[in-house]
């Protein structure tokens, strides 16, 4: 049990195996800066690394993780890798993070579409494209008008065309004939990349955030700026019914676009609050006469009570 006058361990776990590694570390590098920043006079902050490898470091010295219990109080997990919740789940060690399912939704759009329609939430239609292998796939030129046929017969244009794996140089493309559409795959495909393809719904972009428990609500929404009251009532209850329906352990971002006569369309998802000062959370947070730092706090007691 903590007295008044200790400070709160909290050890953030970034890195790790796999696909994430990059992300991983510049959100918990995020997370590091803005508890250093907010809470130092209740938390005392430390860097977690995983690395490539697997090996465990605590501020920058190797580190077994089942020593981890003598060091901290609470992690906060930002690693995608199952393995490493799996971990501190047998150690017994007090966590913030997602459950792999949620993870999964957030880096999956299939998953994500089938999945909410059970709650009639459209998304926008798409195709996604694994990394081109020569091998496999054929010459570079046929693969490409290939794909790109594929993407016509299934929903017309303009089309969205990106990377669909993290940490990609690879622009964004909006591309309206189908010259345009064989030349971004081609982009895609230059950059290693497996590539996302979207339709383009032309509407009003804007994202929703939620925290479980924030303000003694089941889920409390941060309401949307500058939307008419019967919209905004609209947004909060759809949000609702996503946060619940993916059920959220913490926090919830979620990315729209209104369309004039087909209505709102879920276009993303993240699990991760952005603390950094400036982003579109502490907008939100501002809105409704909080402070940032609030969430991280909400969110680190409530992992703590649990």
């Amino acid at each position: 049990m903590l007295n008044n006058n200790t400070k709160i361990k909290v050890g953030i776990i970034r890195g790790g195996e796999g696909n994430f590694y990059s992300s991983s570390l510049k959100k918990g590098g995020d997370i590091i800066l803005h508890i250093h920043d907010n809470l130092q006079d209740t938390h005392k902050v430390f860097d977690i690394l995983i690395d490539k490898k697997g090996i465990w470091y605590f501020n920058g010295m190797p580190i077994k993780p089942s020593d981890l219990r003598y060091k901290i109080d609470i992690v906060w997990n930002t690693s995608k890798h199952p393995r490493v919740s799996s971990i501190l789940d047998d150690l017994s060690i007090t966590k913030i993070d997602n459950g792999s399912f949620q993870n999964m939704l957030e880096n999956s759009n299939t998953m994500l579409q089938k999945h909410i329609k059970n709650i009639d939430v459209k998304m926008p239609r798409f195709l996604v494209l694994p990394v081109y292998q020569k091998d496999i796939d054929g010459p570079l030129n046929k693969y490409v008008i290939k794909k790109a046929k594929e993407v016509f017969e299934k929903f017309s244009s303009p089309w969205i065309v990106k990377s669909f794996t993290p940490d990609s140089n690879m622009g964004i493309h909006l591309v309206k004939t189908f010259p345009e559409l064989v030349d971004a795959i081609e982009d895609g495909i230059i950059h290693q990349k497996s590539i996302l393809i979207e339709e383009f719904i032309l509407g009003r972009v804007f994202s929703v955030h939620s925290v479980t428990g924030f303000r003694n609500q089941d889920i409390y929404v941060f309401p949307p700026k500058d939307f008419l009251a019967e919209e905004k009532e609209k947004i909060i209850k759809l949000v609702k019914d996503i946060h619940k329906h993916i059920d959220v352990k913490h926090y919830l971002k979620s990315d729209f676009i209104l369309h004039a006569k087909k209505g709102f369309f879920l276009t993303n998802i993240e699990l991760f609050p952005d603390l950094r000062e400036g982003s579109h959370l502490e907008q939100s947070c501002k809105y409704v006469g909080a402070d940032i730092h609030h969430i991280s706090m909400h969110i680190l007691e409530k992992a703590l009570n649990k």
